[in-house]
């Protein structure tokens, strides 16, 4: 009887560790787990924010493109009016030609 009492005793030994191991994996699965998820989160939010960059890009490169138009069956470029000159116009125009003659 003795060799089945050892026998039993080595079986829940085994079982024992056995369990240990298991528990201390699924804690390291676990804390894996939820660094996947964060990860995954945080791709999440990287890509909306590309998308609305793209989004912006297109409409600024819209909102700046050509735009045509026929006129007397020719196609034309609108050109948009400048509500304001450039700063560097403001001082005194350049003079061309010779001095004393206003252009």
């Amino acid at each position: 009887m003795r060799t089945r009492e050892g026998a039993g005793m080595q079986e829940r030994q085994w079982i024992t560790a056995r369990r240990s191991e298991l528990c201390t994996l699924a804690e390291e699965l676990t804390k894996q787990l939820q660094e996947v998820q964060a990860e995954r989160d945080e791709l999440a939010i990287a890509e909306r924010v590309l998308n609305r960059l793209a989004e912006q890009v297109q409409a600024d490169a819209e909102a700046v493109a050509p735009v045509t138009a026929q006129v007397a069956g020719r196609a034309v470029l609108f050109i948009p009016h400048r509500s304001a000159p450039p700063a560097a116009t403001t001082s005194s125009p350049p003079t061309c030609g010779p001095p004393g003659l206003v252009p």
